[in-house]
């Protein structure tokens, strides 16, 4: 708890006369005054998080964190958890829609293993840090430990850590791992308060049998632990995974840094709302990228007062609305940045009445 105590406290507020130099390039630059929308309001708020007037995202890195989860046997997935290795083996070979996404805007996609349930091969692309096999069944008992819980954390701002050395710009957040939507809905409801059956979404393809037994598990689950709302280390050991809060360490530790996290959807939305709960100010660095299909990512959103980028269906998960986000977050600074102002091209400005 120490090493997330001193990464906590030393989140700061992003830098107030940043913002307003930034504003004020917005302001000068050749263009009706706010007319880029959400493009100017990314920018300057990245020129606050970095403290930097002309920020650079020549890094860029998503981390794409794999677990299993235990309440996958009262069969909440369409999917066998098998699915969650096969598909790490995926992405280091190249072949997910986060290689995609990540190549086409430049990003360097890291994938760890916190927790699948089976030893994956050794390979030097991947990151093992994992905590368990795979989490206990959270429906019969805590998917977690305490300890389990702080680890995970902990994992999280290690494999932060360890890549900054090689440079971040900007992080983008991204997971795997079967029937963890189940778990993502659990925290959501006991962070929020909202209605289970508001929350939880068809995930992987449920059907409606399958949506109903699910909504079940998750009341069983949060009923069984009882999550104590208040201490967000209690939630995730009850009813979280290991590479959500593998997720919340990896935010918490950007804003540390003074990196924007830009947020995928569902599941790294309930790792925002560990790492919130764990220290408010984390929710100045966070840009949300999307808005899932996910009921519960929308009340995520709101719960945080993050504004999505973007509203496309996604629901994939793995980092692919990040990658997104991360374009849009550089076209944004390539405005502030390489726009012409009125006075360097000598265009006349607005006049005043």
């Amino acid at each position: 708890m120490e090493r997330i105590s001193k990464i906590a406290k030393s989140i700061c507020a992003i830098d107030g006369a940043m913002l307003e130099r930034a504003q004020n390039r917005l302001d000068n630059l050749t263009k009706p005054l706010g007319s880029l929308g959400r493009l100017e309001e990314l920018a300057k708020q990245i020129c606050g998080i970095s403290a930097s007037e002309n920020p650079l995202l020549k890094n860029k890195v998503i981390f794409t964190l794999a677990a299993d989860h235990g309440v996958t046997e009262e069969g909440v997935s369409p999917y066998p958890q098998e699915v969650t290795a096969q598909m790490v083996y995926n992405f280091l070979s190249g072949g997910a829609g986060i290689n995609i996404l990540a190549g086409h805007v430049g990003a360097r996609v890291v994938v760890a293993d916190v927790g699948v349930s089976i030893d994956l091969k050794p390979d030097s692309r991947l990151v093992d840090r994992k905590i368990n096999y795979g989490t206990k069944n959270m429906a019969r008992g805590a998917a977690m430990t305490k300890d389990e819980a702080l680890k995970s954390i902990c994992a999280g701002i290690e494999i932060f850590e360890n890549e900054y050395k090689k440079g971040i710009d900007i992080a983008g957040t991204g997971e795997m791992g079967i029937g963890n939507t189940t778990a993502a809905s659990a925290i959501t409801a006991c962070f929020t308060k909202r209605p289970v059956e508001e929350i939880t979404g068809r995930g992987a393809g449920l059907d409606d049998k399958g949506l109903n037994n699910k909504i079940t598990v998750i009341k069983k689950s949060l009923s069984a632990n009882n999550p104590d709302p208040l201490e967000a280390i209690d939630v995730l050991a009850k009813v979280g995974g290991f590479e959500i809060g593998g997720l919340a360490g990896i935010i918490l530790a950007a804003a540390a840094n003074k990196v924007p996290v830009v947020i995928d959807g569902f599941i790294s939305g309930a790792a925002a709302l560990i790492a919130y709960h764990i220290e408010p100010k984390v929710k100045d660095y966070m840009i949300a990228s999307h808005c899932s299909v996910e009921g519960g990512h929308k009340i995520i959103l709101e719960f945080l007062g993050l504004k999505p980028l973007l509203d496309l269906n996604l629901r994939l998960g793995e980092g692919t609305g990040a990658a997104l986000g991360i374009g849009l977050a550089d076209a944004a600074l390539k405005i502030l940045t390489q726009m012409a102002t009125f006075k360097s091209a000598n265009v006349s400005e607005k006049k005043n009445e």
